[in-house]
């Protein structure tokens, strides 16, 4: 029989909570022997959240420079989305949507198709990006075998494309240091020679970058189920922005060879780009789009893919038939997580948050303007609040420049984590001018540390 004594007193919770994460946790992305020897610091251990603030064990506070993984919207415990969470607990938790429906993922589909582009009419509840890609690409693939088009069966992904880590989504996925491990596991993909960045420095034009990408339709001409794209910013890859139009050209491409195009919003949707989804920037509507991590303020795991009317409409018959998506998730659709979506998506309008961001993507845009002169900035890249500085990796002589200065703004009050060389700004949309400061101010100390 287990027993387990929850600590108490400010004294001893923090090494008594560190001690048994060490002994008990596995951490994502983690090198555990690190860890558990406190490199390259002991571990925070976060009790509470305060609007843009991570509360720890002992009391200090921390912005949230990274928004708890890109996910959090309008702040840790909004009055809002707490009262919408608890009210929705006084109903009922947990309910499939097997066979069954309920009122909040009714409320929540509803919502969530208010925002989204017309032509994506019917949206598919899972609970993480990962499975919501999944749900795509197994889509995708079943669609065109309705069709009688058994050979377009064939993806097209890019380079340091990142969209999950469950198999599938490896699959599409292009981030070698990742993900190669798995290769024997994976299904083929062609990736497009559309990287952003060479080893030179410099960075391909448009027109290089969509010839790439046709190049790669051609290779596998009417063989191909979808294309697949983190629009605007690639953001595991480091934050690596498509120059403007880059998204329209990759849609007439599809259109040209008669391709979908499903759009990974999970981490640019719902305002990180500074409008409500990426693809709002070149008026672009894919066939398939992804959305998930803010999807609920950043509270509950809830994602979707969501289809046209054309695809969802491929899909439809007897039983009998078969022809029906054979995917699903015990808390797909989730009670809980789906009350505090559609309380997430009315603060977007109640509070104005995307009109009361842009001056603020300017102020961001500024203090970044002067980080740049530092010469351990190798570039800077910015889409509304998805921002990356890339460090030189020899920077002050560190083994890890990005990873330092990431740690040494903890003692500054700011956290963030890095990307490889690159230090990642994704603040909460609620972020505050003077919270901006305090990350600026944090950023540029440490990183001007390394000269």
């Amino acid at each position: 029989m287990c027993s387990f004594t929850v600590p108490s007193g400010a004294a001893t919770t923090t090494d008594t909570y560190s001690k048994l994460d060490k002994q008990d946790i596995w951490h994502p992305f983690t090198q555990m022997q690190e860890w558990v020897n406190d490199e390259p610091s002991p571990p925070l251990v976060i009790e509470r959240g305060e609007g843009n603030y991570l509360i720890d064990t002992e009391g200090r506070r921390y912005l949230d420079g990274v928004s708890s993984l890109w996910c959090n919207v309008h702040g840790h415990c909004h009055p809002v989305i707490d009262a919408a969470v608890r009210a929705q607990l006084d109903k009922i938790a947990h309910t499939t949507i097997l066979g069954l429906t309920h009122t909040a993922i009714v409320d929540a589909a509803a919502a969530l198709l208010q925002v989204v582009p017309e032509p994506l009419t019917r949206a598919f509840f899972s609970e993480n990006g990962a499975s919501a890609v999944e749900v795509a690409i197994k889509t995708a693939f079943e669609y065109w075998q309705l069709h009688g088009q058994a050979q377009r069966s064939r993806f097209i992904s890019l380079q340091e494309a990142y969209h999950g880590d469950t198999l599938g989504a490896v699959s599409v996925g292009g981030i070698r240091a990742f993900h190669e491990i798995f290769e024997p596991l994976l299904f083929p993909t062609a990736h497009a020679p559309t990287t952003l960045r060479r080893a030179d420095g410099t960075v391909p034009s448009l027109p290089e970058l969509l010839d790439g990408l046709e190049q790669a339709l051609k290779q596998q001409e009417g063989h191909t189920a979808a294309v697949i794209i983190e629009p605007v910013m690639q953001g595991a890859a480091g934050m690596l922005a498509f120059p403007d139009g880059y998204v329209a050209g990759v849609r007439e491409l599809c259109n040209k060879y008669g391709t979908l195009l499903i759009c990974d919003e999970v981490a640019t949707g719902f305002g990180r780009t500074a409008t409500m989804f990426a693809i709002d920037h070149d008026g672009v509507i894919p066939d398939i789009m992804v959305v998930g991590k803010g999807m609920t303020g950043g509270y509950l795991p809830l994602s979707a893919t969501l289809t046209t009317e054309e695809i969802y409409s491929a899909f439809l018959g007897r039983t009998t038939e078969g022809k029906h998506l054979y995917h699903g998730h015990t808390y797909s659709g989730n009670p809980l997580a789906a009350a505090a979506c559609v309380a997430s998506l009315e603060l977007f309008q109640s509070e104005r948050t995307l009109e009361r961001m842009q001056p603020r993507v300017e102020k961001l845009a500024t203090h970044l303007t002067r980080i740049n002169k530092l010469s351990a900035v190798v570039d800077i890249r910015q889409r509304g609040y998805m921002i990356g500085i890339e460090l030189d990796p020899d920077a002050g002589g560190q083994e890890l420049p990005a990873t330092t200065v990431c740690e040494n703004t903890r003692q500054h009050g700011v956290i963030l984590r890095p990307l490889g060389a690159v230090v990642v700004w994704m603040p909460p949309l609620s972020i505050t001018d003077d919270e901006i400061d305090l990350l600026a101010r944090a950023t540029e100390t440490e990183i001007a540390a390394l000269s």
